[in-house]
């Protein structure tokens, strides 16, 4: 694949992506008013492992699943089941709209957490990025707190849930591979939502209109995955996050048409916020990443043998 043509083939992937989300929202909430959320992610895990052991032995790279980390993976593990269920829940009380508006705050919340556990500098872009979000988040979320809203409060505890998967999942990949990570993502996983779903010995099994879409859940939480890191490998994030915006019209169209759901004001200013906030990071980020290669373009001749 040329150079020129990587963009496009990321923003492919990435519509993928925005695809699989879509839909594996849509399911979820097809099935909750018979499956609760703990059993939803049992199912999805179920379905994700099955597939990611079958490629792994298929493919003859147990060697790739590595036990050395798994703190580091049960830790992130902890974080993504968590968001997962409250994204979950959350589906069921809220718009869609709201849900996915909250949920585009991770990257905010990336941006805050980042200097404290992965030692990245917090520089005045990223901390003017963190202002707009927050900003947008209290617009979308127009909390009153006379009245607390469990379904805001699992959407945005949700995206700093995945903030936090996002942290420990860049420290994982500098050591272990994507299959070793989807491994056991899926294994410990299966095993949480074993437990918590079945602690009280009622764990209701699929039945013949909800296994469609359980197994719909558990195909599109891995392809989603799978789309977005292939995305990321093709092109720069500076070019394959904002791709994922098209997530959140695609959010507001789904809520509208399906399940009637109104859009007002306050949530489309908080989302242009939310979305300018991300959109301030990444393009100083990506003039930071200019200005390093340009910086280190000049030692790479010196450094270059000469005929």
């Amino acid at each position: 694949m040329t150079e020129t043509n990587r963009p496009l083939a990321a923003a492919v992937w990435m519509i993928g992506s925005i695809t699989a989300f879509s839909l594996m929202a849509i399911a979820g909430r097809a099935v909750s008013s018979v499956h609760d959320t703990f059993e939803i992610m049992t199912w999805r895990s179920l379905v994700g492992f099955t597939i990611v052991a079958a490629v792994t032995l298929g493919t003859r790279r147990l060697h790739l699943i590595r036990t050395n980390r798994l703190h580091r993976h049960l830790l992130r593990n902890i974080a993504h089941f968590s968001g997962q269920n409250l994204w979950f829940w959350a589906l069921t009380m809220i718009p869609f709209g709201q849900v996915f508006a909250l949920e585009f705050t991770s990257p905010i919340w990336v941006i805050l957490l980042a200097p404290v556990f992965l030692g990245e500098k917090l520089t005045r872009p990223k901390l003017i990025a963190a202002g707009f979000g927050l900003l947008g988040t209290l617009l979308v979320a127009q909390p009153d707190f006379a009245a607390f809203d469990p379904g805001i409060a699992a959407a945005a505890l949700a995206a700093v849930c995945f903030a936090a998967t996002n942290i420990a999942t860049k420290s994982l990949t500098r050591h272990e591979s994507i299959l070793s990570i989807m491994f056991w993502l899926t294994a410990m996983q299966l095993v949480m939502g074993l437990v918590m779903a079945g602690h009280d010995g009622d764990l209701a099994l699929p039945t013949a209109q909800t296994l469609p879409w359980l197994v719909l859940i558990g195909l599109c939480g891995l392809t989603a995955h799978f789309c977005l890191t292939t995305a990321l490998s093709l092109a720069p994030a500076s070019v394959v996050v904002p791709v994922d915006f098209l997530r959140l019209p695609l959010a507001f169209a789904i809520g509208w048409v399906l399940y009637g759901e109104g859009v007002n004001l306050w949530l489309l200013l908080g989302a242009g916020f939310i979305l300018a906030g991300i959109t301030i990071n990444l393009t100083a980020s990506n003039a930071a990443s200019k200005r390093a290669a340009r910086q280190q373009s000049p030692h790479a001749e010196t450094m270059t043998p000469r005929n």
